[in-house]
Order: structure tokens, then sequence, then C-alpha cells
């Protein structure tokens, strides 16, 4: 049995993890290249502390983002309901609409990432919440709503550059925060439907 010491030091350590990783995504969101002191500033903690916890910058970066990931993933799996009975346009719709303010909080960590992890890396984080629109983009495909001209995987990866374009649009201040979500299904919507058929040749 853990003595009264060992379970103190065990709660004071989980306490420094949970607020350098609260300022790290807070701090990196803003500023993408802040440093390891900067971040132990915010958490109130010494760089010693951070650097017992997180052996490099890049392991507190990868850190954040797999934590980011993991909310974002709720969010997105929780809204998408691939496998379900109701028209495709309507869930994907619920999708952005739901999932967008989890998406947006940690949309400007993408920066920070690419900055400090390899790019493959970074992708790879993404895989697994990617995966349920992936599934809600075949189920659509299956059924006529969405388009097959294009492939399943380029679809996705439009949807996974246009969330991440509009969570940097939010952070410059180019796109309002209250409307991001309106804008984003509206614009993924448009890109995911089946192009009009042709009408003939202009003219004569």
């Amino acid at each position: 049995m853990p003595s009264a010491g060992t379970t103190r030091r065990r709660a004071d350590a989980e306490r420094n993890i949970a607020a350098i990783l609260d300022a790290a995504a807070d701090l990196l969101t803003r500023a993408p290249d802040a440093s390891v002191g900067e971040i132990a500033k915010a958490a109130g903690v010494g760089r010693v502390t951070v650097y017992a916890h997180f052996p490099s910058r890049e392991d507190l970066v990868r850190a954040v983002l797999a934590r980011a990931i993991e909310e974002s993933m709720a969010a997105v799996t929780g809204a998408a309901d691939p496998g379900g009975d109701g028209p495709p346009e309507e869930a994907f719709a619920r999708l952005v609409r739901e999932s967008w303010p989890a998406l947006s909080r940690y949309g400007r960590l993408h920066e920070a990432a690419r900055r400090a992890l390899p790019a493959e890396e970074v992708r790879e984080h993404h895989d697994q919440p990617m995966e349920a629109v992936r599934a809600l983009v075949e189920r659509g495909r299956s059924t006529g709503a969405f388009r097959t001209d294009l492939t399943t995987g380029w679809l996705v990866t439009t949807v996974y550059a246009l969330l991440h374009a509009a969570a940097d649009d939010v952070a410059a201040g180019a796109l309002d925060r209250d409307r991001a979500a309106g804008v984003l299904q509206t614009t993924l919507l448009s890109v995911l439907r089946p192009a009009p058929p042709e009408t003939g040749p202009r003219g004569t």
C-alpha cells in the first residue's frame, strides 16, 4: 500500500502535469513557437519540473496535441454517427456544427505541431478522428448524396485541410468565430455534393 508521502507526491505530479498541459495548450494556440520557459512560467512551475515530465519541447507538444486530438475525437465521433439512418448531408452538417467548438479551440495547435514534429506524425495523430469523417463520406457516396468523381481519401483530406484553415482564419481575425461553423458547413457541403449534370453545349 502506497505511503501518504508517495500518494501526495503522485497527486502533486498529476497536478503539475495538468497545469503544464493546460498552459501549453493555451500558449501554443496564441504563440506556436512558445518556449518551454514561457510555458513553465504560465503553468506556475519551473523549467526543471516541465522537463521532469516531458524530456523535450517536442515531447510536450506531442502530449498537448494528443490530448487535443482525444477531446476533438470525442466531439467528432459523437456528432458524426456514420452508421446512422439519417441523410448523410444532415449528419455531416451536425458534425461540423457540434464538433466545431472543440476543433476551433485546438485548431491553432496544428501550427505549433507542424513546426515541432514531423509532418507524417502530425497527420497520423489526426487519422483516428478523421476515420469518423471517412465513414460518413463513404455512406454519403453509397447513397448518392456525396460525389463519387473524387476519391474518398481526397474528400477527407479536403475536410481536414478546411477545418484547419478555418481555425487559422479565426485565430487571425479573418473569420468571425460565431460564423465559422456556418461558413464551414456551407463550404464543405458544396465540396461534397455531386457536381450538377452537364446540360449540353453552351450556345449553338
